[in-house]
């Protein structure tokens, strides 16, 4: 239990979300931006891919009215900084054509704050306008950084988004013409709306890569949980020991009994490194400096409290989550130093 708490803590969550999985699907957005930036194991593919270390989805709680967009986004956490925020529509392809023959193909589309609790239409800020064709269908993005960015400061602020739109032809003016994809049954529950916060954690996770104490739960081979601390080996058996090198640690969320929630991956391989740092250190041993001077007091026998340097991971990679929070939000998270791949002396 105790190791398992501490796995929360690397991961940073405070309380474990309920299994939603298979039942439930992400917005495929989110499974695109995190197959873009990480490989099928969660891995990182490059730096700066991702804007912030956090991207959080909220889907619209407002399931009748066709104008009103709700998000409730109080799982923000204290500190977190709103880098970017964008209002995700899906529009719908109008299919009754108009009579007139003067028609136009293009509508004005208008993205208000509602700036009242009473659901009066009439108490808005004009945020975001543009056209758009009337006979198309897809995604629209709206970008709503400096309003959310404002709720985030003061929650009962949000009241949520209105959005109207205006078609204006020869014969008069024609309003709400085309309308947005609300979640109404499982053929629209893909096309609804969502607003996405791309954030900044401002935490610094002093615990990064894989504790020692949750090592056992997670090994999976035998010979690797016989393994024991260097220093309770044997002087004689020093010789037989394998030089500094990289072993597999893999990661199952199933096994920790996390596979209800974690969308991607279903598990990583975290590596750790074990092996000897005894003199001479090969360049294959990546060893610092110090680690070499080390080395050569411990061999010479210089001073009796110096031990042999230590094989330790030299080089991590980050590992990105996506996963449901415990209000069945969708969340994309960067965590840093979570995989080595490489192996030194130091």
């Amino acid at each position: 239990a105790e190791a398992l708490q501490r796995l929360r803590e690397v991961f940073d969550i405070d309380e474990l979300p309920p299994d939603v999985l298979p039942s439930k699907k992400p917005p495929q957005f989110m499974v695109d931006l995190f197959n873009k930036v990480a490989d099928a194991n969660g891995i990182t593919r490059a730096p700066g891919l991702l804007q912030g270390d956090v991207v959080r989805s909220f889907e619209d709680r407002v399931h009748v009215d066709h104008h009103r967009f709700y998000f409730d986004i109080s799982a923000m956490e204290k500190g977190e900084q709103v880098l970017k925020a964008e209002l995700r529509v899906f529009k719908l392809k109008r299919t009754r054509l108009s009579r007139r023959s003067d028609v136009q193909h293009f509508c004005t589309v208008e993205v208000y704050e509602l700036l009242d609790s009473e659901n009066k239409p009439q108490k808005k800020h004009l945020i975001a306008s543009r056209l758009l064709s009337l006979y198309t269908e897809g995604w629209e993005v709206f970008n709503v950084t400096q309003t959310v960015s404002k709720w985030v400061g003061n929650s009962s602020s949000n009241h949520g988004f209105w959005i109207t739109t205006t078609h204006v032809s020869n014969n008069g003016m024609e309003r709400n013409l085309v309308t947005f994809a609300k979640s109404q049954g499982t053929l629209q529950e893909s096309r609804n709306a969502f607003l996405v916060l791309f954030t900044n954690s401002n935490k610094q996770r002093s615990h990064s890569f894989v504790p020692s104490a949750t090592i056992d739960v997670m090994e999976s081979s035998s010979a690797s949980r016989s393994r024991r601390p260097r220093a309770a080996a044997a002087p004689a058996a020093r010789s037989q020991l394998t030089a500094c090198h990289r072993r597999e640690l893999y990661v199952d969320f199933h096994a920790i009994g996390w596979s209800g929630w974690i969308i991607y991956p279903s598990g990583y391989n975290a590596f750790y490194c074990t092996g000897s740092c005894l003199f001479p250190l090969g360049e294959s041993l990546n060893a610092t400096n110090h680690a070499t001077v080390q080395s050569i007091v411990y061999t010479l026998k210089l001073s009796q409290d110096v031990s042999t340097p230590c094989c330790v991971p030299d080089e991590l990679k980050s590992l990105n989550l996506l996963y449901f929070d415990d209000k069945q939000n969708v969340i994309l998270k960067n965590y840093k130093d979570m995989v080595a791949t490489r192996c030194g002396c130091h």
